[in-house]
């Protein structure tokens, strides 16, 4: 067939379209199929859209890598850090409602490439208060770390010295307690940034997806969703592996000398460099936002697209409201139809179903993932580079194996719209019940002298037998709110060397070992040694077989709520 010819029948099939909208000539007479070039605007489009979904998947991530960081730096409590994982999605609630009505009749790439921005911006501003803080400090018994020497842990009561700090400069009590405040209220800006974040990452779903699924041909629709999908899964791992890396970094590293530091990644006071991935992420974020700002408002549809038949309900949504020589209507025209279209929503029975799963599929998931690094840390005993790099490399996979599942069911059984409101509700209902099975796979508590078992080591104590001071540290100057643990050789925990009654201590670099800790020796030791060293004591040899029954049982709750992921997007696009 020559080139007129092929001219001919698509001007018969277009005039056919226009003419009565039918599609029962172009079932007679089809389109030939139009190849799109290996770098057209609308695979420009898909390839800037996976880097957006990598973008902002890593920052989510990696804040949920940097929780306890965020504590330990700010010295906030764990219920304030859910409080600023949530501003995510409190911006987002925000404006989600305006942007996905009104962006969907507006320049939706643009929309999005401004979205990156904002996100770029909140994640800088997530990372600023390392800036403005003083340097970290946390409580020593020395600033030397070079050098061995014998000092007592345990101040008398008569004794003027004080616990000094590796950073600490000779102020004033007041002076230092204005400090601290100004240092704890520095979360604001965590909480403002994220919440920006949020803002940001509002138009990138629902104005994205609709974009692709608008302007895709039908069979390649689902296939650039999934290319999207799959790589929206491997950010939260670049994301853990990331907060890995940055959590065996001290805090201030490139602001002080680290041969000063006299910790390390295992000690319960160490903070890592928690704000250099923001950074970095913050890069990556204004990056993505770059080719959005080239694109169309629009593409041509494809030839089989082009009725309104075939046509999907966002794109109807758009054209209703051109105008006949091709203008948009103002926004206050478009404005008169939001709540009946809200209304007509939420008279959807199928979209109301869809609501209900996510609500149980939310509520099981973002708990369980914000606080599962500390979760793991204090429950099992892992460092928070071990929880992060565990998350990243065993659950991350196989909630994208699951995704991958759900695709290849929805194609094999040709499930409808039902079907998958029904699959998507199940997945979400099982993965509940077995997120909370792993309440059954904890380990017993650490003994943890005045707090869990007595100074006798008793192990049954009422709470108004907990104290951590007894006679054995009476004579001692000690902080009770303080969390510098020591094992003691007697297997138990005391909250400081001090409240263990430790009269010396013997510190070569950054290994430290106290004796003679009057505490220690009430309870018979198997060396009957009475000396301790820096840390919690480790968990009983039952532990690592729950912490990998609790890997097991994760994995497997990831793999299941993420398999009614791909029917929760066939029914968030229709």
């Amino acid at each position: 067939m020559d080139t007129s010819s092929k001219e001919n029948i698509q001007l018969f099939c277009k005039s056919s379209v226009q003419t009565d909208g039918s599609s029962s000539l172009k079932t007679k007479y089809p389109c030939p199929e139009e190849k799109q070039p290996c770098c057209g605007e609308l695979k420009v489009f898909l390839g800037a859209l996976a880097f957006v979904y990598f973008a902002k998947a890593l920052t989510e991530g990696y804040l949920k890598s940097t929780i306890t960081q965020l504590e330990r730096r700010f010295d906030i409590p764990s219920s304030l850090v859910g409080v600023i994982d949530g501003s995510f999605e409190i911006g987002n609630l925000l404006v989600i409602t305006f942007v996905s009505y009104f962006g969907a009749k507006l320049h939706r790439p643009k929309i999005i490439g401004a979205g990156c921005l904002i996100m770029g911006v909140g994640t800088f501003l997530i990372a600023m208060p390392q800036f403005f803080m003083e340097q970290y400090r946390y409580e020593s018994y020395s600033p030397f770390s070079n050098s061995t020497l014998s000092i007592s842990p345990c101040l008398l009561e008569t004794s003027s010295q004080l616990p000094v700090s590796v950073m600490e400069k000779p102020q004033s009590k007041i002076s230092n307690e204005c400090e601290i405040d100004a240092s704890t209220s520095m979360w604001i800006y965590v909480f403002l940034g994220n919440l920006l974040r949020g803002i940001g990452e509002t138009p990138i779903q629902p104005l994205g997806i609709s974009y692709l699924d608008d302007f895709a041909c039908e069979d390649n629709a689902a296939f650039y969703i999934g290319c999207v999908q799959t790589v929206a899964i491997i950010g939260p791992i670049f994301g853990f592996l990331l907060g890995s890396l940055c959590a065996k970094l001290y805090v201030d590293i490139g602001f002080m000398n680290l041969d000063h530091i006299t910790i390390t990644p295992k000690d319960p006071q160490w903070v890592g460099a928690w704000w250099l991935g923001y950074l970095i992420a913050g890069v990556i974020s204004l990056l993505a936002a770059v080719p959005f700002w080239c694109l169309p408002k629009s593409l041509p549809r494809p030839c089989g697209r082009e009725d309104t038949n075939s046509s999907s309900e966002e794109g109807k949504f758009i054209t209703d409201y051109q105008t006949p020589c091709g203008k948009k209507v103002k926004i206050i025209e478009m404005a008169k139809d939001f709540l009946p279209s809200l209304k007509n929503l939420f008279g959807n029975p199928v979209y109301c179903l869809y609501l209900c799963a996510s609500s149980v599929q939310l509520n099981s998931l973002f708990g369980m993932v914000t606080y599962k690094p500390k979760y793991i840390e204090q429950q099992y005993g892992q460092s928070t580079s071990k929880a992060n790099f565990v998350i990243g490399l065993i659950n991350i996979p196989a909630v994208a194996l699951g995704i991958f599942s759900g695709g290849i069911v929805m194609k094999k059984f040709r499930i409808s719209v039902c079907g998958a409101a029904k699959l998507y509700l199940g997945s979400s209902v099982f993965g509940y019940l077995l997120y909370l099975s792993l309440f059954a796979l904890g380990c017993e508590n650490s003994d943890v002298a005045g707090l869990t078992v007595s100074y006798q080591g008793n192990k049954f104590i009422s709470y108004h037998e907990r104290a951590l001071f007894t006679d054995c540290n009476s004579r001692c100057k000690c902080s009770e709110t303080k969390w510098e643990p020591m094992c003691g050789e007697n297997g138990i925990t005391y909250a400081s060397a001090c409240l263990a009654g430790c009269q010396t201590l013997t510190k070569n670099g950054q290994n430290i070992i106290f004796y003679n800790c009057t505490c220690v020796g009430i309870v018979p030791s198997k060396s009957g040694n009475s000396s301790g060293m820096v840390g919690r004591c480790p968990k009983d040899n039952g532990c690592s077989k729950m912490f990998l029954y609790f890997l097991v049982i994760s994995v497997i709750t990831s793999y299941t709520l993420s398999l009614g992921g791909i029917p929760g997007y066939i029914l968030l696009l229709r």
